[in-house]
């Protein structure tokens, strides 16, 4: 298994739709100049974005976290160009990006050091061989204080490793539940 290059990147992107929408170049400065957290493509990877869609969780409703019995309610919906996680919380989003892997590659998603280096970590996921949708993106607030998340941003990075024969089975073969996910996805027992 080898990492992909921006060369494999860029054309994978335009010729088969691999990222959509798909930016060639790493690009740190607004139009107007401002200094960005960085998002694109990079030597050995792309850099996505966060929507402005969040979902912030909130202990209002005193539920129990149940990862087969999720209770909606635990998250206060959020749409804005900045999303304040409270002190030792978390929340999701979804990219930017629409991201469609190909049967013979692994995508892994870490988050970014600009982010971690403040205490707000990205989970690491895997996307599997022929896994397409907005990727969900959980950032968890590791410190007592308020923590800011700005969309449209870099926020987590794409690593493509490509295998010397594409799968038996893929994540589309076995009907994967989260295959095709738009917005901000809970989860799915």
């Amino acid at each position: 298994m080898a990492i992909k290059s921006d060369r494999w990147i860029r054309r994978m992107a335009v010729e088969h739709g691999m990222i959509e929408p798909f930016v060639p170049e790493q690009v740190r400065r607004s139009p107007e100049g401002q200094g960005l957290i960085s998002y694109g493509t990079s030597s050995y990877g792309y850099d996505i974005r966060c929507a402005d869609e969040f979902k912030i969780f909130t202990n209002i409703n005193s539920a129990i976290v149940d990862p087969k019995q999720f209770d909606a309610n635990s998250f206060v919906d959020v749409r804005a160009d900045v999303c304040i996680i409270p002190p030792n919380s978390f929340a999701l989003a979804r990219t930017v990006e629409y991201v469609r892997v190909p049967r013979d590659v692994l995508v892994v998603c870490l988050g970014k050091s600009t982010y971690a280096r403040c205490g707000i970590i990205v989970n690491v996921t895997p996307l599997e061989p022929e896994w397409e949708g907005h990727v969900t993106l959980e950032f968890s607030n590791t410190t007592p204080l308020p923590a800011k998340i700005y969309a449209n941003e870099g926020v987590a990075q794409l690593l493509f490793f490509g295998a010397d024969e594409p799968c038996a089975v893929s994540y589309r073969d076995r009907g994967g539940k989260y295959q095709g996910q738009r917005g901000v996805t809970l989860p799915k027992p």
